[in-house]
Formats: C-alpha cells, structure tokens, sequence
C-alpha cells in the first residue's frame, strides 16, 4: 500500500492541473470576470501578458474561452463603431448651428434694413412736410431757388414775384370764383396742377413747379409771360 508521502499534495508545483479541472476553470472565470465588465480588461490581460513578462503567458493564463474573445472583439468593434457616430452626430450638431447662426445674422439684416428704409422714409415726409409748411407761410424762398436751378437769375425772378404777385398775391389757396383758376400760379382749372403732385391743393411746392413749368412751355421766360400779362391781363 502506498505511504502518504507517495500520494500527491494538491500544491505539489510538478503536476499541472487539466484544462478542464476545477482550477483551470476557475482562472476561466476569473478572466471572464475581469472582461464582462469591458473588453479592454480581457484585452490587457491576454493580448499584453507577453509585454508585462517580457515572454508568453502562462499557459492557464492563456487559456480564454474563444466566446470571451469573441466578446472582446465585439465590444472593440462597437466601440470604435459608437466613436465614429459620436463624431459624426458633432459635425452634424455643428453644421447646424452653423447654418442657424447664419440665417439669424441673415434675418437681422433684413430686419435692420427695413428699419433704417421706414425711418429714412419718415425723415422724407417728415421733411417734405416742414417744407411745405414753410412754403405755406412764405413760398417765395423756394420758388427763388425753383427758378434758379432753372437757369433764370434774379432779374427773372422779378417779373415772377410780379406776375404772381398780381394773379394771386402768392397764396397757395387763392381761389377765382369767376373762373375756378386757383393757387399760386392760377392754374386754370386748378386741377392742372395734378400733373406735379397729388397735394396741388394745399403744397406751394408743387404749384410753383407746375407753375414755372407752364412758364417755361409757353412764353420760354419768367419776363416774356410778365410783358404778356401786361399787354393782355392774364397770361
């Protein structure tokens, strides 16, 4: 019969254990233990034994069940796979916020144009109103400029403070009840006028134009319609 010290101590470092005995699947386990929770756990201890210990692994230490390292593979696989989506779904996020930042900038300018033209128009009528007010109160300022940008200098404009001072005393509203010639120039009808503005009713202004321009159509001069009145008591 054998003595005790023949058999063999389960610690005995000469014998080594099967791959399917209790300890090698335990050390399976381990390691299985160590790569469900990441793959990068399995990869470090598989892949890198040999870089740690300067050899190979030992040989229970190398023995991972191929599921393991198909589970490995997988995760990389998804991993770098989550990666590239990641930075796709960023250049998409950016591009939009590029595109949105652009059509905001697009629609402030708009926005800003359309202010400065609403008040650029306002700034005019606001201006052609004062005009015409002053006109009203006094039109011959303007009409001395009306007539210059015409070419016809201050001797010219004497006979127009003339005639229209004797036709309508320069005011904007003088009305012939004789005749319905009315305003500054006695535009005969009145609504002649209509011609140089839709405010031939109450605007100096556009009196005086179509006034000089019926001057300047039919006598050629302020002085040739003044001596034509004169000869023939209207003009």
């Amino acid at each position: 019969m054998p003595t005790t010290a023949q058999h063999h101590s389960p610690q005995d470092p000469s014998r080594k254990p099967s791959q399917g005995s209790p300890t090698a699947r335990a050390r399976g386990a381990r390691l299985w233990r160590f790569a469900a929770p990441g793959a990068l756990a399995v990869s470090a201890v598989v892949l890198g034994g040999a870089v740690l210990t300067g050899g190979p692994a030992p040989e229970a230490e190398a023995a991972v069940p191929d599921h393991v390292l198909a589970a490995v593979s997988a995760e990389l696989r998804s991993a770098r796979s989550a990666a590239w989506f990641d930075a796709r779904d960023l250049r998409a996020a950016a591009d939009a916020r590029v595109e949105a930042e652009r059509l905001a900038a697009e629609e402030a300018r708009r926005a800003a144009e359309a202010e400065a033209a609403r008040l650029a128009e306002e700034a005019r009528l606001a201006a052609e109103a004062e005009a015409t007010r002053s006109a009203q109160r006094d039109p011959k300022p303007i009409a001395r400029q009306m007539a210059a940008e015409r070419g016809w200098g201050e001797g010219q404009f004497s006979c127009l403070d003339s005639l229209w001072t004797k036709e309508s005393g320069w005011k904007w509203n003088a009305d012939n009840p004789t005749s319905s010639a009315y305003g500054i120039p006695q535009s005969l009808p009145g609504s002649k006028m209509a011609t140089a503005g839709a405010d031939w009713e109450t605007n100096p202004v556009t009196q005086i134009a179509w006034g000089l321009d019926y001057i300047s159509r039919s006598y050629g001069t302020p002085c040739a319609a003044w001596s034509h009145s004169q000869s023939h008591n209207w003009y």
